[in-house]
């Protein structure tokens, strides 16, 4: 029986990648995409988002509210869990890891661990995030960088690997609204 779920779940996101998130009309898509991660309010997930979380439920990828996630993002919730609080803003092509090879093991064995993004961050395009990484409310995380470490509040971190670059100098009162009919 355990076996049977388990399919019925990777086939479930197999349709989810290869046909769902490709719904160009965002609550038909959000409507799918709810089958697999907790969505809070106003929360805009775009057109191919890739998800990885066949056997642990939906609850291993929660977004809080009023977020935007942009096209070409992978959102992996195999192992870890992916906690994205309050009025973030993912930019395009941005890959967020809770599992990977352990360099140093000698049978090349899995690690993995929690991301948690806190409230406010902006994590701009083509960002790597790597298992076990707090960023920190506020921050923002440039172009580009791999975030192997945790960053702390209010910073501005950039770089392979990711460091903090500068201090981001906000009061932080926006509410991310912008969720187009269409957007690609």
């Amino acid at each position: 029986m355990i076996k049977i779920k388990s399919l019925l779940s990777t086939i479930s996101v197999y349709l989810y990648n290869v046909l769902f998130s490709k719904i160009p009309i965002n609550f038909i898509r959000i409507a799918f995409a709810k089958r697999h991660m907790c969505l809070g309010k106003h929360t805009f997930i775009s057109v191919n988002v890739r998800l990885l979380n066949t056997d642990h439920g939906k609850n291993q990828i929660t977004i809080g509210d009023n977020c935007f996630i942009n096209p070409g993002c992978l959102l992996d919730g195999r192992f870890g869990k992916i906690v994205i609080g309050n009025n973030v803003d993912i930019a395009r092509g941005s890959w967020i890891f809770t599992l990977e090879h352990d360099p140093h093991d000698d049978y090349h064995c899995l690690k993995y661990g929690d991301v948690i993004i806190e409230d406010h961050v902006w994590i701009a395009s083509r960002v790597t995030i790597l298992p076990g990484v707090t960023i920190g409310r506020g921050s923002v995380i440039a172009t580009g960088a791999v975030v192997t470490k945790n960053i702390p509040p209010m910073s501005i971190a950039g770089g392979v690997p990711a460091k903090v670059i500068g201090v981001r100098k906000s009061a932080l009162k926006y509410n991310i609204t912008f969720s187009p009919y269409l957007y690609s």
